[in-house]
This record gives structure tokens, sequence and C-alpha cells, in this order.
């Protein structure tokens, strides 16, 4: 049984930084992909940044410069480092992750693992 724990959220003021941990129960390098996710009131999912088993990384175009994904394997933990946050990155977040696919989809039902979330709230 494969669990992602989340932690690290909470509030801050428009500019501030956070830093999401996602820690896994199997070891990181296992999984194909592991990526971040989140999901504002009344929106659909999105998905924020992904790295694939040999450390690519992707972004949606909204967090390219201000976020930065990274993996500890000695820690099996998945970081999503938050810089300059703005009021819209308001959100609860969730760690996901695959044991088999490739972090081509983004799709969320293409993840069989999730976290429980962690919300960040920025205000301004």
């Amino acid at each position: 049984q494969v669990q992602l724990v989340e932690s690290g959220g909470g509030s801050v003021q428009a500019g501030g930084s956070l830093t999401l941990s996602c820690a896994t129960s199997r070891y990181i390098k296992d999984f194909y992909c592991m990526g971040w996710f989140r999901q504002a009131p009344r929106k659909e999912r999105e998905g924020v940044a992904v790295i694939d088993i040999s450390d690519s990384t992707s972004y949606v175009e909204s967090v390219k410069g201000r976020f930065a994904i990274s993996k500890d394997n000695s820690k099996n933990t998945l970081y999503l480092q938050m810089n300059s946050l703005k009021p819209e990155d308001t959100a609860m977040y969730y760690c996901a992750a695959d044991l088999w696919r490739s972090c081509g989809s983004w799709y969320p039902p293409d993840f069989g693992y999730w976290g429980q979330g962690t919300q960040v709230t920025v205000s301004s």
C-alpha cells in the first residue's frame, strides 16, 4: 500500500514563500512520475508541476519562474518550493504519483496515488 503524506501548507501574504513536502511510504525512485496538483473552490483540479524518473521537470505556465519541484531520494520526499506567492495560488495542494506512467499526461486519473492535501492560502 503506497501512502503519500503532504505537509507544509499554511497562510501567507502575497509575495511570501512556502515549501510543501510529500513523504512517500515507498522508495521514491520507484515512481515513474510524481507531481503537485491544486484545486481551488469551484474549480477543477489542475497540474502545477511534475518530475519524472530522470528528474526532468515541467510546470504550468502560471507558476514558471516562481515554483520549483524537487525530490530528495535519501528522504523519499517530494518538495514544492513556492516563491512570490499570489492570491490566485490559493488552493488545496495535492501530491500525486504513479509507478508506471510517464509525465506526458497531467490528467489526474492517470496518477494512481494521491495524498490527502494541504491547504495554501495567500492573502493580498
